[in-house]
């Protein structure tokens, strides 16, 4: 079965770190939040891949390389109208949707095989949440069949708790109930077209972690639950202190003398005189300056420095972004307007 990884969206609720990199590209730990998909991809066997590009596409294109293929939109054509877009791709078979935001571990095994089971043009994943104005909810009858939609409604007027997770396995016939225009959305045109024309549909409830990482507070989130381990990443790194994981053996995670970026200690020991409180992840090449106080949540990108007696608590500092001597960075995400300069493939 192919798949399809949809990153041609602008970003909107992420400015204005989205002026600078596109959403996909955005790093969670060690890699883009887009990497961490086509890891998933990978494990469930999907080997053929394409993703839709309109943002910084070059910068998708350059990184992943021939590690899937692409389709550019000279225009957004919508949730939907992307996927048709390649409907040449996916050939005469099922296939998998899946948002470039998502961070997850959902079994994508299960998914294809309650959509084999349910035998439905269409399988959503979907998953309780806990306040339902900010998803889509799905409403179903017994046997999962999907009735209908209620797009963010108040927690006292919703009939459902289960929320739209952008993950799709879906028939080729999907094809013949989009609009006659280009643009299409699967929410505003393809799925109320398969209710209106009564074309049996299903959901999928799925109980692993998911978040869309579609705004900075769900982007700290996603970032803050993978450090803690509460969902299944693919990540480098190895545990030098209760807590406390380095990347790439754990080299240059020492301090320096005064300005940032000093020597560092050798074997990525980290300094001496550092206070670092777990959960902290700290990326390659990575440079602690002297007197550092780390309270975790916290998350140092690959290539970062941090000046001497500076003190960070629940912040994710992005790659190759360096932290004044002596700030105070509370709740931060902290970044640079080079930030794409600064991330390396794990995957050749």
């Amino acid at each position: 079965m192919r798949a399809m990884v949809l990153a041609a969206g602008l970003g909107t609720r992420l400015r204005p770190l989205t002026y600078e990199i596109t959403k996909p590209m955005v790093p969670v730990l060690d890699r883009p939040v887009m990497e961490h998909i086509l890891d998933l991809l990978a494990r469930h066997g999907f080997t053929e891949v394409i993703a839709n590009l309109h943002y910084f596409p070059d910068t998708i294109r350059e990184y992943f390389g021939e590690r899937l293929a692409y389709h550019y939109e000279p225009e957004l054509l919508g949730t939907a109208g992307g996927v048709r877009a390649c409907a040449d791709f996916f050939g005469s078979e099922p296939f998998l949707v899946i948002s470039g935001d998502a961070l997850t571990d959902i079994d994508l095994g299960a998914l294809v095989a309650r959509h084999r089971e349910a035998g439905g043009i269409a399988t959503l994943s979907v998953k309780q949440v806990p306040d339902t104005r900010e998803y889509g909810v799905v409403l179903h009858d017994r046997d999962g069949r999907v009735t209908g939609f209620q797009e963010k409604p108040a927690p006292e007027e919703a009939l459902s708790q289960l929320g739209n997770c952008g993950i799709y396995v879906f028939e080729p016939q999907i094809f013949d109930y989009f609009p006659a225009r280009d643009f299409a959305d699967w929410a505003q045109d393809v799925f109320p077209a398969l209710l209106a024309n009564d074309v049996p549909f299903y959901m999928h409830e799925i109980r692993e972690y998911w978040n869309d990482v579609g705004s900075l507070a769900e982007l700290r989130q996603g970032t803050f639950d993978a450090l803690r381990g509460e969902l299944r990443l693919e990540v480098e790194g190895r545990e030098v202190a209760p807590g406390v994981v380095v990347a790439g053996g754990g080299e240059g995670a020492g301090g320096g003398d005064g300005a940032p970026g000093g020597d560092g200690a050798p074997g990525g020991t980290l300094p001496a005189d550092a206070e670092i409180e777990g959960p902290v992840w700290i990326g390659r090449d990575v440079r602690i300056g002297a007197g550092v106080r780390l309270m975790g949540p916290v998350v140092l990108g690959d290539g970062a420095t941090v000046g001497d007696r500076a003190q960070l608590r629940e912040t994710i500092v992005f790659p190759g972004t360096a932290v004044a001597s002596e700030a105070i960075l509370i709740g931060a995400i902290a970044g640079h307007a080079g930030i794409l300069q600064s991330l390396r493939p794990r995957t050749s």
